[in-house]
């Protein structure tokens, strides 16, 4: 069955693949056959990412690059092509948050989270398609939102609303390129474990509250995640595109999130 997921011969690239999500999916990509560009905007660590990549047989170029700069992202897709010759698939991970009463967000936070969240993955998918139109053999781009941009999410609305315009921005660009057989789709992580959790459980009790309403009574993998993207990313979804793709252990459907 591996070989049904197999990505070998393609390029990826992978924003925000310095360090968690990121960072496990470029490995598993690279497992997978792909060779990958990794990037972030800290040098070290994608240079980190990318030397793991090697020491395991594959493929990686490290580019650090800002994904709020168009000028950045334009410099990383030449690299790309420079290296590897083709673009087959974009994963749009890079994202940040940081919670706040809305009374209290600032126009400058608002703004700063919808550029880094939502801006980001605009101007990231404007620059790989027209390389993927320009080649004319299609491609795969998966975008990584959130479950908050699919319900309330009090203290967090700037951040949710920013990956809400990332679900609608993937419908809207699976219409659009689909005459290109550019296919878009859209992951949703619910809670999943990365090094800050612990801190972050041990200062938020309405934190802990929402993980022991998870119908599976855990907090997600990193790597099953990464599974999502090599899903969408693979032949085997050749079919798949506008999808919204919720990884959150049933978290949504106690909710009555309608996806």
């Amino acid at each position: 069955m591996d070989s049904v997921f197999s990505l070998e011969d393609k390029v990826a690239i992978v924003t925000g693949s310095g360090r968690g999500i990121g960072k496990t999916t470029a490995l598993m990509m690279a497992r997978a056959g792909a060779a990958v560009t990794v990037l972030a905007r800290t040098a070290a660590d994608v240079e980190a990412t990318a030397e793991e990549i090697r020491q395991q047989g594959g493929r990686a170029l490290a580019v650090p690059t800002d994904v709020r700069q168009s000028d950045q992202i334009a410099n990383m897709v030449s690299k790309t092509l420079e290296e590897f010759g083709r673009v087959d698939i974009l994963v749009n991970n890079a994202g940040a948050s940081f919670p706040v009463p809305t009374m209290d967000l600032s126009e400058g936070a608002w703004d700063a989270l919808v550029r880094e969240n939502l801006k980001s993955v605009f101007l990231c998918c404007k620059a790989v398609a027209r390389a993927m139109i320009d080649r004319g053999d299609g491609g795969s781009i998966i975008n990584i939102s959130s479950t908050e941009g699919l319900r309330a999410a009090a203290t967090n609305a700037a951040y949710a609303a920013a990956k809400a315009g990332v679900i609608s921005l993937t419908h809207t660009l699976a219409v659009e390129w689909a005459r290109h057989s550019i296919r878009v789709n859209c992951i949703c992580p619910g809670f999943i474990w990365n090094p800050g959790m612990t801190e972050a459980l041990a200062q938020d009790t309405g934190l802990k509250e929402k993980l022991d309403s998870v119908p599976m009574k855990r907090i997600g993998k990193q790597e099953e995640i990464a599974g999502g993207v090599v899903y969408l990313a693979s032949d085997v979804s050749t079919y798949t595109t506008g999808a919204v793709l919720v990884i959150d252990g049933g978290f949504s459907s106690v909710l009555g999130s309608a996806v």
